[in-house]
């Protein structure tokens, strides 16, 4: 209900949000496949790691940036839990991200070893299941 009394002067920061959110989600599940069904491809290594720096990356900023704008023009009493679910997995994600890119550009440059795609797809995994969480907290915000 409150969202049908939401002024159009949100709509924009709103859907950039939602839009960031959006991409960053399907480049780390983009990202994930890659790494995980890269094996010895070289090809896929390079992929994986394009998408985190140029999809992943940049969607994550739009993410952020239009949250932090969305925020600061709504007056949500207290601290929501489903707010701060959001928060948690944003800020956190940048440590991922950081990790995941060089860990991303070492498999492009050392094809012979796994570790490296190996850590890809398991911090990929990672990060995928906290947007998961985030986006069910934040579209459905549970406890309000």
């Amino acid at each position: 209900m409150v969202a049908l009394v939401r002024p159009d002067s949100w709509n924009l920061p709103l859907f950039l949000h939602v839009l960031g959110a959006t991409i960053l989600v399907g480049g780390v599940a983009a990202t994930t496949l890659a790494a995980g069904k890269s094996g010895a491809s070289l090809m896929l290594r390079q992929v994986a790691f394009r998408t985190v720096i140029f999809l992943v990356i940049p969607a994550w900023f739009l993410m952020r940036v239009a949250g932090e704008w969305t925020n600061s023009r709504e007056d949500i009493p207290g601290d929501p839990g489903w707010l701060s679910t959001g928060y948690i997995v944003g800020d956190a994600g940048v440590l991922f991200l950081l990790v995941t890119a060089i860990a991303a550009w070492w498999a492009t440059r050392r094809p012979d070893r796994r570790w490296p795609v190996i850590t890809v797809t398991l911090l990929a995994s990672v990060y995928l299941a906290g947007l998961l969480v985030a986006m069910f907290a934040m579209s459905g915000k549970p406890g309000t």
